[in-house]
């Protein structure tokens, strides 16, 4: 899903922002708001992962 929504959004960067015809005209989001909703669905598959960023472990010294 995340290769899908780079690549979702590299097409959406190469491609014009707004396109108007006969038919009528087509507005695509900007690419701040791209850029966003990756972050927000990379933080939200990192949150459900089994391994966590950040670990804690507790040293003990030999001899205490």
């Amino acid at each position: 899903m995340a290769n899908d929504l780079e690549n979702t959004i590299r097409q959406n960067a190469e491609g014009p922002a707004k396109v108007q015809g006969d038919a009528g005209s087509v507005e695509q989001h900007r690419l701040e708001e791209q850029i966003a909703a990756d972050k927000y669905l990379a933080g939200k598959k990192a949150v459900q992962s089994r391994q966590r960023g950040l670990r804690f472990n507790k040293l003990v010294p030999p001899g205490a």
